[in-house]
């Protein structure tokens, strides 16, 4: 393939070849080419994506990103200009017209020149968007929480070590400076032996969300939107606020879309329990939890409040619920906790949380989330919490909120079988509901 037939190729109009990228993929020339860079397109460009998303990728030397793919035009548009003008102004000539945009993600994942996919689209399509793009032979991260169900998290996990692709669950609490510190002070020693962990989530609101039917407005797809979630019909509060990507999207709080708090802030807070556990690809053998729905028929029917107990194989105890943002670890010689947004540790003693000190110390990896995404796709190696990791992550909040379901009952978990030792509790291990054609062949 040459380089004209390449950049003739995909979507992009004749007028925006003049001034597109002379970069070609890795797939095509391999690890050696002379461009180190690897392409990336984005599926999902809404508050997260162009506030965090998009910026982090675009602030890295050995990636470009040369697609966009969203259900909303408005948004499209407002991604796609945001990557180009970033470009052109890199440029002499102060002009970049070489991002693709697409209304439906498997034109995207159709463009062999794409080597990595990112997915930032509603919970409910990060399973079928990002098994498709592993299938297409992309390389994926994905925002957390991975999954609705703990069934199509071990489906996704294993097709990805099947297909042998890199992939990264959009956590960036491992690349945060002090609970990367507090991990790695557990882990060597610093506390004695690890007794109890505590995670919170911040508390989610109690206000209601009224349904009012609304016309669709015209730059969104709905019915795409929608895509393997229940139909339903248009209101702004049930999807996002319109010509905005500041404001917390309506989904976020229906069941249909999102778990809310429990699953959201827990796929953060968790992950550094258990990475700092070192059972970040097990799990619990118990839990028991408790918490409250709202009691009118509403569009907001998440958790409002929710609280829950994990017992560990070693005999290590997890206490997660609604609070503030923080996570704490007691041992037999002190504790740590780190409370978010705080610059500093707290610590029983100073000395638990100094600099790393000794030739044995245990280093774990740190990096920008994107940095090391970027980096594994072009090393081939492991990221530093994928698939696997990351449908472990959200197992611990679905088993508690699968608990909750059931009234409040104690259940035993078997981490390596991923069932419950309760009937019902495992018919809850599935999403109920997936809307044809988009129910991968699998789940």
């Amino acid at each position: 393939m040459n380089r004209r037939h390449f950049l003739q190729r995909g979507s992009l109009a004749a007028t925006a070849l003049a001034t597109a990228p002379l970069i070609l993929p890795r797939n095509i020339l391999g690890a050696e080419a002379p461009s180190k860079k690897i392409t990336v397109g984005i599926i999902g460009v809404g508050r997260q994506t162009q506030n965090i998303n998009i910026p982090g990728f675009l602030s890295r030397d050995n990636c470009q990103v040369v697609a966009v793919c969203d259900v909303d035009s408005w948004r499209l548009q407002r991604a796609k200009d945001l990557v180009e003008s970033h470009y052109a102004a890199q440029r002499a000539s102060g002009v970049f017209k070489g991002c693709a945009s697409y209304g439906d993600f498997r034109e995207l994942l159709a463009r062999p020149e794409i080597d990595a996919v990112f997915v930032s689209a509603p919970d409910h399509w990060h399973v079928p968007m990002s098994l498709a793009a592993l299938k297409a032979g992309k390389d994926v991260s994905c925002e957390k929480p991975l999954t609705l169900s703990i069934h199509e998290g071990r489906v996704l996990a294993d097709t990805a070590k099947k297909l042998q692709r890199v992939t990264r669950t959009d956590s960036e609490f491992r690349s945060l400076k002090l609970f990367h510190h507090a991990v790695e002070c557990v882990r060597n020693g610093r506390i004695g032996k690890l007794r109890r962990m505590f995670t919170g989530t911040p508390k989610e609101g109690a206000q209601l969300i009224p349904f009012h039917e609304e016309s669709v407005p015209p730059e969104l797809d709905f019915d795409r939107w929608l895509g393997p979630a229940p139909e339903a019909r248009y209101c702004e509060q049930r999807v996002h606020p319109r010509h905005d990507v500041s404001g917390r999207p309506g989904w976020m709080q229906n069941r249909d879309y999102c778990e809310g708090m429990i699953c959201n802030w827990g796929a953060h807070l968790n992950d550094i329990a258990q990475w700092a556990h070192n059972s970040d690809h097990t799990g619990p053998v118990e839990v028991e939890a408790t918490g409250e729905y709202p009691k009118t028929d509403n569009l907001r029917n998440v958790l409002l409040n929710f609280q829950a107990h994990y017992r560990y194989s070693d005999g290590v105890e997890l206490t997660y619920k609604m609070d503030r943002p923080y996570v704490r670890f007691e041992g037999d010689e002190g504790w740590i906790e780190m409370p978010y947004g705080s610059p500093k540790l707290l610590a029983s003693d100073p000395k638990i949380v100094a600099p790393p000190s000794g030739a044995n110390w245990l280093s774990l990896t740190r990096k920008q989330d994107k940095e090391d995404f970027v980096d594994a796709v072009i090393s081939r190696g492991e990221t530093m919490e994928d698939f696997e990791v990351g449908h472990r992550t959200v197992s611990i909040c679905q088993i508690a909120h699968i608990a909750i379901q059931l009234g409040g009952r104690k259940l035993k978990w078997d981490p390596a079988a991923e069932k419950f030792d309760h009937e019902a509790a495992n018919q809850l291990l599935f999403r109920k509901a997936w809307r044809a054609p988009w129910k991968p062949e699998e789940i």
